[in-house]
């Protein structure tokens, strides 16, 4: 799969992936319709990219102006392919990758300083991690007021408001993915 940066400073930027099915990077028409929703939400936003891959999402919002991103992963062929990525679009200032296991917790977030305007979510399908990272997000306490959540998962996979401070604010199905937009208060 070719990934690239769709807009921003770095448009047409290639991105590196890996072959296989290990990491299922979103996809530019999904990245290109999520950031048109955002529209100029990601200009000087604290970005955090959890489960991130290869980086493509918190790239691209760097791309397009955000000032700060935080790619998380615990994959170390993740991890290893991030760092490439950021190097490659020469964006390293601009970003901090941390190793982390996001099912356990998310306290490797009490190390940051900053409070996060726009959080992706894109964890492995139907491994039932989207609303026990989301509830490891909440109880971080690391997202501004009015942060806008993202969550890339299976049609299969439900989202759990039990959280008092979210909200679903959207949702769009693409084939078998949903992309949720929750927002917190």
């Amino acid at each position: 799969m070719s990934l690239r940066v769709i807009s921003g400073e770095l448009k047409g930027k290639k991105l590196n992936t890996l072959p296989g099915i290990d990491i299922r990077p979103t996809s530019d028409r999904i990245r290109e319709t999520i950031f048109d929703i955002l529209y100029n939400r990601a200009s000087e936003a604290n970005v955090l990219d959890l489960f991130a891959g290869t980086g493509a999402f918190g790239i691209e919002a760097l791309s397009r102006g955000a000032k700060f991103c935080l790619f998380i992963d615990n994959k170390k062929s993740s991890l290893a392919l991030i760092e490439k990525n950021i190097c490659l679009c020469s964006i390293e200032n601009k970003a901090k990758i941390i190793k982390w296991d996001i099912k356990k917790n998310l306290n490797c977030l009490k190390l940051i300083e900053e409070t996060f305007d726009i959080v992706f979510m894109d964890p492995p399908y139907n491994k039932n991690l989207v609303n026990i990272s989301m509830m490891n997000l909440c109880h971080a306490g690391k997202m501004s007021p009015d942060a806008l959540i993202i969550i890339e998962h299976s049609i299969h996979e439900q989202i759990d408001l039990n959280q008092p401070q979210l909200f679903l604010a959207d949702q769009r199905r693409y084939g078998k993915t949903l992309i949720s937009f929750l927002t917190y208060t």
